[in-house]
């Protein structure tokens, strides 16, 4: 199947996305709780997302069929480092419909990169939190592992 990735408002297509939205914290939320890690229900704060994408430094990179059906996405945070002024992007989100994981994801990733890489972006950051296995995917793309990221839980402390 041929799809098309493209950046778009994410603020303007929420309500298209919003399905996918779900779908994936669902799956996350699945995950994480299997590990012992009980994470509250979807509940996004729009307000805040949504000036974020209209400001043009939360960017969504959206993966289409041909049809024009949305089946994938990225969205990332751009943002300069606090303690040297590079500018740098982290993924928020980056999700594939289940029934079209057949590499789109490495797709949409190698797209963003592009794209990030044109605006002088220095480095990216990506935390997998829904299906640890696509860090071995990262890996395979060029990204590396320079932290270990910890979480602690005042519910269960």
């Amino acid at each position: 199947m041929k799809y098309k990735i493209s950046l778009e408002r994410g603020d303007l297509n929420y309500s298209e996305l919003e399905p996918l939205y779900r779908e994936h914290y669902g799956e996350m939320q699945s995950r994480l709780k299997a590990d012992g890690f009980q994470v509250s229900d979807y509940n996004p704060r729009l307000n805040i997302y949504f000036p974020a994408f209209a400001g043009g430094w939360l960017l969504n990179f959206v993966a289409r069929t041909e049809e024009g059906e949305a089946v994938g996405y990225a969205n990332v945070y751009l943002t300069q480092d606090m303690h040297n002024s590079d500018l740098i992007a982290t993924e928020d989100l980056i999700y594939v419909r289940p029934d079209h994981r057949n590499g789109l994801g490495s797709k949409i990733v190698r797209h963003a990169l592009e794209e990030l890489r044109s605006r002088g972006v220095r480095r990216v950051t990506v935390n997998p939190v829904t299906d640890l296995r696509v860090a071995k995917i990262w890996r395979r793309m060029g990204f590396r592992d320079v932290a270990v990221r910890m979480t602690y839980d005042f519910k269960e402390n």
